[in-house]
Formats: structure tokens, sequence, C-alpha cells
């Protein structure tokens, strides 16, 4: 699994000019699921996504977490982060998980995030969704499930 975290102010997700996810202070996950994944990569990476200390502390260091700053997450759904660019002109998905497994290991993750009590929305899986965020620093960072943490 790939996920990509954006620190943000606000975001939300609109799907055919409804708002179907959205959020204050918090956490954008653009989450990509990978042939191979399985229910311990999303509970791995959803346990370092909410641990992670990435927000500033009184002294403005990223100390803090996403509980001790009440925090919330969004989670959006996005297989091209697993889109292969090495060769030719267009992204190759071949990597990308059928949308079964995706969306059940999507579902996993959003799930293992909520049971810790962080605040979770989402958007809707496989429909064409509209993102909006402002991002807060900004803060961008990239997590792979498949990487040791």
């Amino acid at each position: 699994m790939k996920a990509v975290l954006q620190r943000v102010s606000r975001a939300k997700v609109t799907v055919a000019g409804e708002i179907v996810g959205q959020i204050d202070r918090g956490l954008l996950v653009l989450l990509g699921v990978e042939i191979g994944d399985t229910d311990a990569d999303a509970q791995q990476l959803a346990d370092k996504t909410i641990q992670l200390r990435i927000f500033d502390d009184a002294d403005g260091r990223m100390n803090l977490a996403l509980a001790d700053v009440g925090g919330a997450v969004l989670v959006v759904s996005q297989f091209t982060l697993l889109g292969d660019c090495r060769k030719g002109r267009r992204p190759s998905f071949i990597q990308a998980a059928p949308p079964e497994l995706a969306e059940r290991l999507y579902e996993t993750f959003v799930a293992a995030i909520g049971v810790q009590g962080i605040p979770v929305a989402t958007g809707r899986f496989r429909a064409m969704m509209e993102v909006e965020l402002v991002n807060d620093g900004p803060v961008t960072l990239l997590l792979e499930s498949r990487k040791q943490f």
C-alpha cells in the first residue's frame, strides 16, 4: 500500500456536486492498494498514519500526533499512486490491486483508523471525485507499507 499524507487545515471530497467527506484540521490520505497487499499492510499503515508526530507543538516543532491535536482523517482511494511511469508516455497500472481487493483493504484501513477514536471521513470508492484541500505547512509525506517503518 502507498499513502500520500497531507497535513491540512481543511479538506473535502465532492462527487457529482455532493460533499461526501469533509474534515477540518487533520490529514488527507490518498491511498493506493497494490497487488499482494494484505490486511496487515492496511493495519500497519493506519497505525503509522495516526501515530506520526507531524503537527506543531507550542514551540513550532513537529511533536504532536493526530489525537494530540484533535485531528481527523479524510481517506481517498487513489489507484493512480500505483502508476508506473518508467517506460513510455502512458502510466502502467498493472501493479494496482483489482477493485474488489482494493476496496476491501481501503475499508480495512478506514476502520483501523476509526477504531482508535480518530474521526474519519472518506471519499467514494471508484467514483470521479473532486478533492479540495488547504495544505498546512505545506507538509506532505509518502508512506509505503512494504518498506520498514
